[in-house]
């Protein structure tokens, strides 16, 4: 993270003033992005910037640092970075592959198609789904059973609670020392303690 933290502050500076559309600057801020992803960190302000940068200057546009880009504000759902960056590049690179798989993937997102995003995003192995191998080599270590094709029956695990005893050693002589006065002034004044 310090490598990010470093870079945003040369950014930063970058980013101030007339220099912030200075096309000799571009390889900078693509390593940015770069940055961004490696990091799991996210700056919109460098990364509109990279865009407008691309929108002066076709002839150096990078559809991986624009997918990067986008996907960056994709994560960044509810707010409208992924609408802003989306209405920064031009129809011709909105049709390049990787940008249209993202542009439909944030699509689906924005219109609360969640089960739809999740099929076409997700890997084809994900921990949700273990193999059925796997699957059966936890069902007869746990004791788990399959009452019916496709249903796991997962056993009560209040069964396999086991009670913690807790011991505690209290040495009569030490709470005595401090009951002595009281037993020592009820005597004196003839009274009982109950016990």
């Amino acid at each position: 993270m310090a490598l990010f933290e470093q870079m945003r502050a040369n950014v930063g500076k970058l980013l101030r003033g007339i220099d912030r559309y200075n096309p000799e600057n571009l390889a900078t801020l693509e390593r940015y992005v770069e940055t961004q992803a490696k990091e799991n960190a996210y700056d919109l302000e460098a990364n509109l910037a990279v865009l407008k940068l691309y929108q002066f200057n076709p002839a150096f546009f990078q559809t991986g640092v624009t997918a990067q880009i986008l996907l960056k504000a994709l994560t960044n759902l509810p707010h409208t970075d992924f609408t802003l960056c989306k209405c920064m590049i031009d129809q011709a690179h909105q049709e390049e592959r990787p940008i249209r798989q993202i542009l439909y993937l944030g699509e689906l997102l924005e219109t609360c198609h969640f089960q739809s995003f999740w099929g076409v995003s997700k890997p084809p192995q994900t921990p949700r789904f273990p193999p059925e191998s796997q699957l059966r080599v936890w069902m007869s270590k746990y004791g788990w059973t399959e009452p019916e094709p496709g249903r796991i029956l997962i056993s009560n695990q209040e069964e396999n609670i086991k009670p913690k005893n807790i011991v505690e050693k209290i040495d009569f002589d030490s709470g005595l020392g401090e009951s002595q006065p009281i037993l020592a002034a009820a005597a004196i004044f003839g009274q009982e303690i109950p016990e």
